[in-house]
């Protein structure tokens, strides 16, 4: 018995689109299309072509009817200005966060400092921790605080430190905000000692 060959399958190299993190083809479906077509045409011309080009664009129009066009570019420029506005928020909202490095008691003499916010300036936790773990040889862990936000734990009384590696932007700490740092100080409560 002789086996039959089908047609071969070859894998399929798929280019994808560094704005908008999606297949070239579907770019136009994504909230960024005018950001995606100059950054494609800057990069990669002939997928530019492929995708944007006279014929390909001829051979859309041939099949959609004007008043479907029509809707399909207002509906792109509705998507296009939500996102520029909610690129807007995103980078107000980040001009007005503070890094905020809060020192607490634990007990006695134990001190804890508090980092929190570090993760809106594309600062990733785990790294930092370990980073503060190992320059200051103390634990130091990701946790969440009451309010449900995540924050780096690091005992001891380290808060000038940690204030000074930002400044000097070492290791992940590169692109955290100098001028947005606050410094806390938490003291505990003393409980009131029963009367005799």
């Amino acid at each position: 018995m002789s086996a039959v060959a089908g047609p071969s399958t070859k894998p399929v190299t798929i280019t994808y689109c560094a704005v908008c993190t999606l297949p070239t083809e579907y770019c136009e479906f994504g909230p960024s299309v005018s950001k995606c077509k100059a950054h494609l045409q800057e990069t990669d011309k002939e997928e530019y072509e492929r995708v944007w080009g006279d014929s390909t664009l001829a051979s859309r129009i041939g099949t959609l009817s004007l008043e479907k066009q029509e809707k399909l570019e207002a509906d792109a420029a509705k998507l296009e200005k939500k996102a520029e506005k909610k690129a807007e928020q995103e980078a107000a909202k980040k001009q007005a966060t503070k890094i905020i490095i809060k020192r607490s008691e634990r007990t006695k003499r134990k001190q804890q400092t508090h980092i929190q916010n570090l993760e809106l300036f594309g600062i990733e936790l785990k790294a930092a921790a370990k980073l503060f773990a190992s320059r200051f040889a103390t634990g130091s862990s990701v946790s969440k605080n009451p309010q449900g936000q995540d924050e780096i734990v690091v005992q001891g009384d380290v808060g000038d430190e940690i204030v000074e590696m930002i400044r000097q932007q070492k290791g992940v700490l590169k692109g955290a905000p100098v001028d947005q740092i606050e410094r806390v100080v938490v003291k505990k409560k003393k409980e009131p000692e029963p009367e005799a």
